[in-house]
């Protein structure tokens, strides 16, 4: 097992910003259409984060006319092409479930003092 986590370390990304549940993130995903490439970008919350090593996702919310989506990223995917912070979250849990029955500005999470 020790090995698998050994050659696992090659396939990391380095250059990730740190962010943690509640904080609201930018993540550029890459799409390919047929032999065309491009970046789409998805705004949300980070709901979620799970795993470690190369397993490691992270779930963001958001919502699209008033519909909730949400999408699970492996964090060291080469089709995330970069995560960024756009502001900081202030919550006491782990996971923020609890944002799916919540409707309005109910569904906001509070943004963290500096």
């Amino acid at each position: 097992m020790d090995a698998i986590k050994f050659i696992a370390q090659d396939c990391l990304k380095e250059a990730l910003p740190q962010f943690e549940i509640g904080d609201t993130v930018r993540v550029d995903v890459k799409i390919r259409e047929g032999d065309k490439e491009r970046i789409q970008a998805f705004e949300g919350t980070v709901i979620a984060k799970r795993g470690s090593g190369v397993a490691e996702t992270f779930t963001v919310r958001r919502l699209s006319y008033g519909v909730g989506v949400e999408r699970v990223f492996p964090l060291h995917s080469p089709n995330v092409a970069s995560v960024k912070v756009v502001r900081k979250g202030k919550v006491r849990r782990a996971k923020l479930y609890y944002l799916r029955g919540r409707v309005g500005k109910a569904a906001k999470v509070k943004e963290a003092l500096k």
